[in-house]
């Protein structure tokens, strides 16, 4: 067991730190960005070693996206702990936009510049992953939805690549999103009952 944690223990640091990033981001508590840049960076240095090289890049984008979500959560209206909104309909085709681009523009970069067998998905993941990363930013409660269907993705990525314990880490994402989403919901429902109960009790205006 010993010799197995020495060997990996990259794999278990990022373990922890992922899992405690996303149990604090369904309690939007906005210390979940620091962890999350610690975790960015042990990933980092594990994807490389796997040859996910769109993977890795991602955690230094994630690095930066965490930066600026850190501000947004302590200076915008996304400080708020019961501030929680849904994604806006016409910011639908853009998100979709987004990823369809980003990851036509990384399947290139990867089969041109890397030798990964994996461009494909590496870069579908890679994409929805910053889309998802922009809307947790703005605390868009569906931004869990495109989390559990990136993190499905990764399970078997991560299995592709043999990183078994990133595998078990991005499964376990699964269950702290289903979590968070429930959370955010709950935020959601209770700040509507309280606009309609203000809205009833309001004396109306001659």
């Amino acid at each position: 067991m010993l010799e197995w944690l020495q060997a990996e223990w990259p794999q278990v640091l990022g373990f922890v730190t992922g899992a405690v990033c996303v149990w604090l981001a369904g309690r939007r508590n906005v210390w979940n960005y620091p962890i999350g840049i610690a975790n960015n960076v042990v990933l980092f240095v594990v994807f490389i070693g796997a040859g996910l090289y769109a993977t890795a890049v991602l955690q230094v984008v994630y690095l930066l996206m965490g930066v600026h979500g850190w501000w947004r959560w302590t200076h915008g209206a996304e400080q708020s702990r019961t501030y929680v909104v849904h994604t806006p309909r016409r910011a639908w085709p853009w998100l979709a936009l987004a990823a369809i681009a980003g990851a036509a523009v990384l399947v290139w970069v990867l089969t041109t510049f890397t030798d990964s067998q994996v461009a494909i998905p590496d870069a579908a993941t890679t994409a929805a992953s910053l889309v998802a990363q922009y809307m947790l930013n703005r605390k868009w409660i569906e931004n869990w939805f495109v989390w559990i269907g990136v993190d499905i993705a990764f399970v078997g990525l991560s299995i592709v690549a043999g990183l078994w314990v990133i595998a078990a880490l991005y499964a376990l994402f699964i269950g702290l999103c289903v979590i968070g989403y429930r959370s955010w919901r709950r935020v959601a429902g209770t700040d509507r009952d309280s606009a309609a109960t203000g809205a009833t009790s309001a004396p109306a205006r001659a």
